[in-house]
């Protein structure tokens, strides 16, 4: 999305209620591989006045693809873009970049966005290990961008254990 040295589009993300049934269809109707799972609440971790959310990632063609379940009312950001009901909704959420190298790459990212026209809705961090940004491009694009940088041990560890298709051959 954002034009910028060491940044490349990576994702595409998916809002749903049912984070099970959507993992289902999405093998079904499309062949995905299968999920890692996880939360982004650790085990342990008080959840009070944090966005709960269940996350499914898999790699598809070189691009990965996340489902998100927003738990409760904890995380309009995502729920707000799901329908009423109880039928399984999938909805699209944003696309990310990723910035490659070492955390400097990703200061340098983020001081040369425009805040005032991007503005920051979301964001996080987990220690040295990962940073990561939501910008409101919904104006223009219709949808949020997500800005994220993993540590090179940690884009190592997620590429072991998030499914790929086809699979990457050493």
């Amino acid at each position: 999305m954002f034009a910028r040295p060491n940044s490349q589009h990576c994702q595409v993300a998916y809002v749903t209620n049912d984070l099970d049934a959507a993992m289902a269809a999405l093998k079904d109707a499309y062949g995905t591989p299968g999920f890692f799972e996880l939360s982004n609440i650790q085990p342990g971790e008080d959840p009070n006045g944090k966005p709960v959310l269940k996350i499914a990632l898999a790699v598809v063609g070189g691009v990965e693809v996340e489902l998100i379940e927003p738990v409760g009312d904890t995380a309009p950001l995502f729920s707000d873009f799901l329908p009423d009901g109880d039928a399984l909704a999938i909805r699209f959420h944003h696309v990310a970049t990723r910035i490659d190298g070492p955390l400097g790459h990703w200061e340098a990212h983020v001081a040369s966005l425009d805040l005032t026209r991007h503005p920051v809705v979301f964001e996080g961090a987990l220690g040295d290990m990962l940073r990561y940004i939501y910008t409101d491009e919904r104006a223009t694009l219709g949808h949020y961008v997500e800005h994220v940088w993993m540590a090179p041990d940690l884009l190592a560890q997620m590429r072991a254990v998030v499914p790929t298709y086809p699979p990457v051959k050493d």
